[in-house]
């Protein structure tokens, strides 16, 4: 029996998932973040190694677990730079002996990627398709038959992320203040601004974002107050949201054009949380893809990312 690791490494946890060649996860294990840009190597390795370790102490087997492949999907891993780094992190960790885990790899079986092609795979359950991923920041990669890839975006809050839930958060403040100082129209954003912080008037928003040092993520984490304005109608927030998807279906379209044929038949896999908000973003972004792309079909996840990557890895068992 082969036995194969998936890893799904970001910015916020990592999960390890244990799979045989019969397709099967026998072990599911989490772990605190692993994105080494940020954390650094030593913190990663940590995290990955405590994910493993949970995934094979949660799988009924007796015996000693033979790991024949590994495929670790990491957030900021796609320069040659960074996989050389993370090869020399997946040595440190053959070398460990606190595992129950007999390591049998060959170059062959590693393989090391970034996040948006697990997402792929384990969102279609094919390494073939397009995912559009739009949470705290955005991405949409794709790969077609031949192994050719595309990505569009996933430059950061600074240089890019549109559609992304920053953006549009950033936007929701930006026309509340607007509307406020009386230079665009009136906008419920104001009111939902103020209940969402509890702050006695839209003007404190200066101390929350500025005074309070807020990052990335906690700005994100706003972006459902121009949800739930959008899903009640106010215009200003849907205008909002209707750019967001103008800015996705353009990144979406953009690889389609780059390495698929207008006339293939095509999934889209749509990831984040941007797309679970409750103004029928993920039906207008759909609705407006299609429109440009009829044999496109978009879609939620099949598998989680951590599956995708186990899928990778016992592909190059099977070669």
């Amino acid at each position: 029996m082969s036995y194969v690791l998936g890893i799904d490494g970001g910015g916020s946890k990592t999960v390890c998932v244990l799979m045989d060649d019969l397709y099967q996860v026998l072990g599911h294990g989490e772990a605190g973040p692993s994105n080494y840009q940020s954390l650094g190597i030593e913190a990663t390795l940590q995290s990955i190694q405590s994910a493993i370790h949970n995934a094979v102490e949660a799988a009924i087997i007796t015996n000693t677990v033979n790991i024949d492949a590994i495929c670790l999907g990491l957030a900021g891993v796609g320069r040659a730079a960074d996989i050389e780094v993370v090869k020399r992190l997946v040595q440190e960790l053959q070398n460990k002996k606190c595992m129950p885990i007999n390591w049998v790899l060959q170059p062959g079986n590693i393989i090391i990627c970034n996040d948006a092609l697990i997402a792929l795979v384990g969102g279609i359950g094919q390494p073939v398709g397009i995912v559009v991923a739009a949470g705290t920041g955005s991405i949409v990669f794709g790969q077609n038959h031949q192994g050719d890839t595309k990505r569009v975006g996933g430059w950061g809050y600074i240089l890019g992320d549109e559609g992304s839930a920053y953006k549009i958060a950033i936007a929701g403040m930006n026309a509340a203040l607007k509307s406020y100082d009386g230079r665009e129209m009136q906008t419920s954003l104001i009111e939902g601004f103020k209940q969402h912080l509890d702050l006695e008037n839209i003007e404190d928003l200066i101390e929350v974002v500025y005074r309070r040092e807020w990052g990335v993520k906690k700005i994100a984490a706003l972006a459902p107050v121009v949800d739930l304005a959008a899903a009640s109608g106010d215009i200003v927030a849907n205008i909002i949201i209707d750019h967001a998807v103008k800015e996705l279906v353009k990144a979406t379209s953009t690889v389609i054009d780059a390495i698929f044929s207008a006339d293939l038949v095509l999934e889209v896999v749509t990831t984040g949380s941007v797309w679970r908000g409750r103004c029928k973003i993920h039906e207008r972004f759909a609705a407006s893809l299609v429109k440009k792309f009829p044999n496109v079909n978009v879609i939620f996840p099949r598998y989680e990312p951590a599956y995708g990557a186990g899928l990778l890895a016992l592909q190059t068992t099977q070669n």
